[in-house]
């Protein structure tokens, strides 16, 4: 049997959502209801940076609402793909990475998560999980 559709207004998303960093607002839109799915909004503040982390089992999908962001990982963060409104990108399972907003103007990404609630380890720096 199917369950209940559920809706999350725009202007209750603003409970903040796992580990917070400066510059970093994250709040929980859709939580707790699957076990399957989460959902949150991520804004980012111009010239912020979160710090190192991952998402333990969780996979991630980020879909970039608006303004002009960048993804960083790798080995000591040495790769970096910039996000423009409309794209898209998977952040697999415990990878570490960095969310940044190098520009003037806030960043707002929309971030689909592999589990009933969100995930967010904070580190010590690259490779240090």
């Amino acid at each position: 049997m199917a369950g209940e559709v559920q809706v999350k207004k725009g202007s209750d998303i603003n409970t903040p959502s796992g580990a917070q960093t400066d510059g970093m607002i994250r709040m929980n839109a859709i939580t707790d209801l699957s076990d399957q799915l989460c959902g949150t909004v991520m804004i980012a503040k111009p010239h912020s940076a979160s710090n190192v982390h991952h998402h333990g089992e969780e996979d991630t999908i980020v879909y970039a609402a608006s303004g002009y962001g960048a993804i960083v990982w790798g080995p000591d963060g040495s790769k970096r793909q910039e996000l423009a409104p409309g794209d898209f990108a998977l952040i697999p399972a415990y990878a570490e990475h960095q969310e940044v907003n190098d520009s003037d103007g806030d960043v707002k990404w929309i971030i689909t998560r592999g589990g009933r609630n969100p995930i967010v380890h904070n580190i010590e720096g690259w490779g240090k999980s």
